[in-house]
C-alpha cells in the first residue's frame, strides 16, 4: 500500500502545475512511497499540449485528460480513481508549493492521531507572508457580527484565524489549497460532493468529517506557499458561483430553516451595496443550482486523451 496519493487538477496553468509536482519531489523524504496523479480539467489546447510536453516521465507521475471542466471536487474524484491503494489522500491545489516535507510530517502526524480525518499545512503568500489556513463555519452569527465575534465569545470553538500557531489546532475546516485526508475517512463521507463546481467545498467535507466524529485540523509544522486564485480569477461569473455553493452547502448541512433565513439575510445585504447588487437574482433564484458553471461546461471527447 503507498503511504499517500497526491491528486493535481491543472487548468490553464501548466507551469504552476509543473512547479508544485517538482516542489513535493523535491521535498518529500525517500521513505515516503507516494503516486502523483494530474488531472487537466479540459484546459485549452495549448496550455495542454504545453504540460504534455514538458510532463515528468516518471512510473509514479501520471497524466490524464478530462472530456470537460468538472471543477474542483469533480476534478479530483476523477483523480482520485486513479489510485486505489494508499493510506492518505493529499488534494493539491497546482499553485501550491511544498516548502518542506510536508507529507513526511503529516503521515507522521496522523499516525499518531486516529481521530483526524484531514489535516492542512500552514499557508504563506508568495511573498513568504503568513495567510490564514483555516475558517469557521459560516453562519448567520458570522455573517452578521463576522469573525471576530466569533473568536472572541467562544474562542476554544472559534480560535483566532489570523494568528501564527506552533502547534496542531482543530478547526472547522480547513483550507481547500491543500487537504491532507485520511483514504479511509475520506472514503466513509464519499468523498467530493460533485454537485458542488467551485468553492466551499471545504466547509461541506469538513463537516460531514465531523459527523462521524473525525476532527480537521492544522499543523503548522508542515508549510507551503500558496498563488491565491490563479486558475479561477475574478470576474463576475466566479463570485455568482461562490454564492451558488454557499446556499448550498448551508441547505444541505444545516437545514432549510437557516438556508431561507441566510438567503433573505443576503438578498438585503446584497441589494444595499451597489457593486454588489448583480448578484442579488443569483441568491433570490428558485433554485440557485440551477444557474451554476458546471452546467455550462461542453464536452471536448476529442481532444480528451490519457
Amino acid at each position: 500500500m503507498l503511504d499517500v496519493s497526491v491528486i493535481l487538477i491543472n487548468y490553464n496553468t501548466s507551469k504552476y502545475t509543473l512547479e508544485s509536482i517538482e516542489k513535493v519531489r523535491e521535498h518529500t523524504n525517500t521513505k515516503i512511497s507516494y503516486k502523483i496523479v494530474v488531472v487537466d480539467n479540459c484546459s485549452e489546447t495549448t496550455d495542454f499540449q504545453y504540460l504534455l510536453k514538458n510532463f515528468p516521465k516518471h512510473e509514479d507521475i501520471s497524466l490524464h485528460k478530462t472530456t470537460k471542466n468538472l471543477g474542483f471536487g469533480g476534478g479530483n474524484m476523477y483523480g482520485a480513481d486513479f489510485v486505489s491503494n494508499s493510506k492518505y489522500s493529499l488534494f493539491l491545489n497546482n499553485d501550491a508549493m511544498l516548502l518542506n516535507d510536508c507529507l513526511s510530517i503529516l503521515v507522521t502526524y496522523m499516525e499518531k492521531n486516529p481521530n483526524v480525518g484531514v489535516c492542512t499545512a500552514q499557508n504563506y503568500n508568495e511573498h513568504l507572508e503568513f495567510v490564514p489556513s483555516f475558517d469557521h463555519n459560516k453562519g448567520l452569527r458570522r455573517l452578521l457580527f463576522g469573525r471576530g465575534f466569533l473568536e472572541k465569545t467562544n474562542p476554544k470553538k472559534y480560535p483566532k484565524q489570523l494568528k501564527e500557531y506552533k502547534n496542531p489546532l482543530v478547526v472547522n475546516w480547513v483550507n481547500g489549497a491543500f487537504l491532507f485526508f485520511r483514504t479511509e475517512a475520506f472514503n466513509e463521507v464519499n468523498g467530493f460532493d460533485t454537485n458542488i463546481f467551485l468553492y466551499w467545498e471545504e466547509m461541506d467535507i469538513c463537516h460531514r468529517l465531523k459527523k462521524k466524529r473525525y476532527q480537521s485540523t492544522l499543523v503548522p509544522e508542515a508549510k507551503i506557499l500558496h498563488y491565491q486564485g490563479l486558475s479561477t480569477g475574478t470576474f463576475k461569473a466566479i463570485s455568482k458561483e461562490a454564492y451558488i455553493s454557499y446556499l448550498y452547502v448551508i441547505k444541505k448541512n444545516f437545514g432549510t430553516l437557516k438556508y431561507q433565513i441566510i438567503r433573505s439575510y443576503l438578498t438585503i445585504a446584497l441589494s444595499l451595496k451597489k457593486k454588489k447588487r448583480y448578484l442579488v437574482p443569483t441568491v433570490t433564484a428558485k433554485d440557485p443550482m440551477n444557474n451554476s458553471l458546471k452546467h455550462l461546461q461542453k464536452n471536448r471527447d476529442n481532444e480528451a486523451r490519457n
